[in-house]
Order: structure tokens, then C-alpha cells, then sequence
């Protein structure tokens, strides 16, 4: 086998990829019931602003460093900031991987009530509780769970141009046109444009609610992939000449053009079929959370539209079709950065995808059997992605923000060049931002959970840094053996 490195064939295959890492379950599930809770069009404004202030500069940041050194965070680590930080790099890639663990299982559902669409039986059903409830009590999420480590680990055994590349090129135009289908059939209902209003009408007041821009900084540093360090092992694989600000700006806004028109489809369908009792479903009601809104509050919606049970199956097919989608895309990438990981380290390229989706299955497993685990693992992790962009931040600063602005980020002829207000951004901002909401983030587990300080709470202070205390100990303990181990690029990269 050549030792030579590939890459992505097209530009459009790339762009498409880096769409996959950044469209995911995140702006299906989350966006419409954070911005339900949070004043509807106020929230929008917050939201775009922190795409400029957190999400693109960072997205940059992950392109560039992957221009540059074409290693996985490990080895990124060790050549922007040194050896002594490899243990950085390994984090970012545990809390990916841990985040691969469960995000396994969300596919699964995705597939599963795409299987329950199809057959007739969510139009069916009358008590949607009952239905997740059972699945979710049963052992078909661990099938389903495995079926997608499978699927993925298949497509990174194919490599980057006919593994990744090519499912990209068919999973996001597939899911963009689900998308387009169903928002055409959500607008043209009775009631939809009253929805669409709310949905992009603000209110002043709102805009001086500080949880109101918390949760619109916590969505974009959810959803958009950046600081997750999956962009960052895909622009290895491109082309030198590819752009940098221009592609991470393209891969930001489609992804919250996504969002924005799943949110468009929901609040139109809310307001069509229930009015302000749907909003009050989304805020405090059975629509209150990721899953409920997805598998509990949006079925019955399904089946309150006109035309009859066969309408109901197809409506509900190609959304949860699409979710399954979104997930997929995104697990394919986090397989990717994990396998990769382990082959810098040494494994074989085989062995490696091996060893990735075994550790995918047995320790997604008890995600897969108990929601409580779910529950933790999701809140332990996520918050686990601020942290991962503070250390790209971190990253940048090691190298020298105005270098790295001019070596790595304006490196392409013809993109789009950074200013020195990105300098700002990246060491100011981001640090700032990403302190303020790990401090909000801990303050509200102190006064909101009765034994914060319980490592075996589902949510709670001291479970979040019982598994994050673990881990970093555990790295700075074999810090000089990761930055030793990680492969140094050869010619060929």
C-alpha cells in the first residue's frame, strides 16, 4: 500500500465534508427549543453575533492549524505549542471521542423511528411516551448503536476520497433536499406564517437577559464544529491551495442557514397545529428537551397534519431520515479524528479503525441502555467542548497570533485575508467568552443541583470534574510519551 497521503479529490467534496462535521443533530434537536426558551427572535440576534465572535474564528483557526501540520490534535498540539502540551491535544481528542461514544446511539434513534415512520407505526400510535419509552427501555438501541459504528467505521475504512468524500457528497445534498421538502410542505400550511413571524420577531427586553446570550454563545459552540477539532483533521486532507477563511465562513454559514430553516419548518408547523400551546410545549412542556421535542412533542405533530395516516408516515419519514443524516455525517468525522489519532500514535492504519469502533461499541454501550448514563455523558462532554476551544485558542497564542495570522491563516492566494482584529478575537475574546461560560456553566450546577459536589450525579459539578480531572491527570502523566509517539508528517504529507 502507498504511504502516500491522501486527499480530498474536489473542492466541493471537501466543502461538503466540512459541512457534515458541522450539520448535525445539534441544528434539528437543540436550536428550535433554545431559541423557543429564549424569546424566539431575540435570541436570533446573540446567535449571530457569537457565529462572528466565537464560531469563525475558531472554524479558522482549526483550518488553518490542519493546513499547516496535517496531524490530528495530538500531533497539532505539539507542533503549534510544543511537547510540553501534547496533553492538550489529547483532551481535545478524548472529549470527540467520548461525545462518538453516545453520539453513536442519537443516530440509531434517528434510523429506528425512520423505521417506524416507514412502516406505519408512529402514525399509529397515540401515546408517543409510551412508544420512546419502550424502545428506549428494549435492547434495540445497542443494535442500532452498533449498525452505526458499523456504517461509519466502513465508510473511514474506505479513506477520505471513497469513504468520506464520497458519502458527504451524498449525505448533505440528500439532507439539504429532505430539508427543502419538508419546510416547502411546513409553509404552505394554515397558520405557518404566523410562526415564521415569531420566529424571527425580537423583543427589546429580551436582549438584556444575560441567559439569553449564554445560550446563544452555547449554541454556536455546540453546533457549528468549531473548537471540536474535526475540521482540523479534514483541512490535513486537503489540498494545499484550498481556502481557509472563505471555506470556514462557507462551513459556518451553512450550517446556521441549516438551523435557521429548521427552525423556519418548526415554528411553523408548531404555530399551524397548536398555536402559543406549542411554544409552551417547546418551553416547559414535552418539546422542553432534545429528545422530547425530536421523538415525543414533533411525532405528534406529525400526526395531527392533514391528509391521513399515509401523509403523517411520509412527513415523519424524511425528517427523522434527515436527522439520521445530520448525526451521521458528524459520527463518520469523529470516528475519523479518533482512528487517526491512534495511528499517529503508532497503531496500524487498519487496526486503528478496529480498535476505534470496538471502543465505540462498548463504551456507547450503556448510553445506548440507560438514558441516565446518556444524560451525563452529553452534559460531561459538551461542556467539554468549551474547554477544546479554549485550548485552540491557546494553541494560536503558543505560536504567536500576528505569525500565525499571517503564515497560516493568509497563506492562500486569491482567500479572503484576516485582518489584525483577528489577533483580538483569538486571544481576547475567545478566552473571555470561553472562561465566562464554563463559570456560568459551574454556577448553575452549585445552585441548581442539590449534591453538586457528587461525582455519581447525573448532572452535577463534581461528576464534570471527577471525568475531566481523570483524563488530564492521566495525560500529563504520559504527556512526554504522547508528544514522543506522535508521528512527525513525512515528505509525502
Amino acid at each position: 500500500m502507498s504511504n502516500k497521503r491522501e486527499h480530498f479529490s474536489s473542492q466541493l467534496g471537501y466543502i461538503l465534508s466540512l459541512m457534515g462535521v458541522a450539520v448535525g443533530a445539534g441544528n434539528i434537536w437543540r436550536f428550535s427549543r433554545i431559541v423557543a426558551q429564549n424569546g424566539g427572535g431575540s435570541f436570533l440576534i446573540p446567535w449571530v453575533i457569537f457565529l462572528f465572535a466565537w464560531s469563525i474564528p475558531l472554524i479558522i483557526a482549526e483550518l488553518a492549524l490542519g493546513n499547516r501540520f496535517r496531524r490530528a490534535p495530538i500531533g497539532t498540539m505539539v507542533g503549534a505549542a510544543g511537547k510540553k502540551f501534547a496533553w492538550m491535544g489529547a483532551f481535545i481528542a478524548l472529549v470527540a471521542t467520548a461525545i462518538l461514544f453516545y453520539y453513536s446511539v442519537v443516530v440509531g434513534w434517528g434510523f429506528r423511528y425512520f423505521f417506524y415512520s416507514v412502516s406505519g407505526q408512529l402514525s399509529a400510535t397515540t401515546d408517543h411516551v409510551a412508544l420512546w419509552n419502550g424502545y428506549t427501555g428494549s435492547l434495540q438501541p445497542l443494535f442500532f448503536h452498533l449498525g452505526s459504528i458499523l456504517l461509519g467505521a466502513y465508510v473511514i475504512y474506505r479513506g477520505i476520497t471513497h469513504g468520506i468524500e464520497k458519502s458527504n457528497k451524498f449525505l448533505i445534498p440528500t439532507l439539504l433536499v429532505m430539508i427543502f421538502i419538508i419546510a416547502v410542505r411546513a409553509i404552505t400550511l394554515p397558520g405557518a406564517i404566523e410562526g415564521i413571524a415569531w420566529f424571527f420577531t425580537p423583543h427589546v427586553a429580551d436582549l438584556f437577559n444575560h441567559k439569553v446570550w449564554l445560550e446563544a454563545l452555547t449554541q454556536n459552540a455546540w453546533d457549528t464544529g468549531a473548537g471540536w477539532g474535526l475540521l482540523l483533521v479534514y483541512a490535513g486532507y486537503a489540498r494545499k491551495k484550498e481556502s481557509i477563511t472563505v471555506n470556514g465562513c462557507l462551513t459556518a454559514f451553512a450550517n446556521n442557514a441549516v438551523s435557521l430553516l429548521m427552525g423556519i419548518i418548526i415554528f411553523a408547523t408548531v404555530f399551524a397545529l397548536e398555536s402559543m400551546e406549542g411554544i409552551n410545549a417547546m418551553i416547559s412542556g414535552e418539546g422542553s428537551t432534545n429528545i422530547g421535542i425530536t421523538f415525543i412533542y414533533l411525532p405528534k405533530l406529525f400526526n395531527a397534519l392533514p391528509g391521513g395516516h399515509m401523509v403523517h408516515s411520509i412527513f415523519a419519514a424524511i425528517f427523522f431520515l434527515a436527522f439520521a443524516f445530520a448525526a451521521l455525517s458528524s459520527m463518520i468525522s469523529m470516528l475519523q479524528l479518533a482512528a487517526q489519532s491512534f495511528k499517529e500514535l503508532g497503531m496500524p492504519k487498519n487496526a486503528s479503525i478496529l480498535v476505534t469502533a470496538l471502543l465505540a461499541f462498548v463504551l456507547g454501550a450503556p448510553s445506548a441502555l440507560s438514558m441516565a448514563f446518556f444524560d451525563n455523558q452529553d452534559s460531561v462532554w459538551g461542556l467539554g467542548l468549551i474547554i477544546n476551544g479554549l485550548f485552540m485558542a491557546f494553541a494560536v497564542m503558543r505560536y504567536g497570533v500576528n505569525r500565525f495570522r499571517k503564515e497560516l491563516v493568509n497563506s492562500v492566494d486569491g482567500d479572503l485575508k484576516m485582518g489584525r482584529g483577528y489577533n483580538f478575537v483569538i486571544s481576547v475574546l475567545i478566552p473571555l467568552q470561553g472562561i465566562i461560560l464554563i463559570g456560568w456553566f459551574f454556577y448553575k450546577s452549585i445552585v441548581e443541583v442539590d449534591r453538586f459536589w457528587d461525582p455519581f450525579m447525573v448532572f452535577s459539578l463534581g461528576t464534570i470534574v471527577f471525568q475531566w480531572g481523570t483524563a488530564i491527570v492521566c495525560f500529563l502523566l504520559i504527556n512526554r510519551w504522547l508528544a514522543n509517539r506522535t508521528e512527525k508528517p513525512s515528505p509525502s504529507d
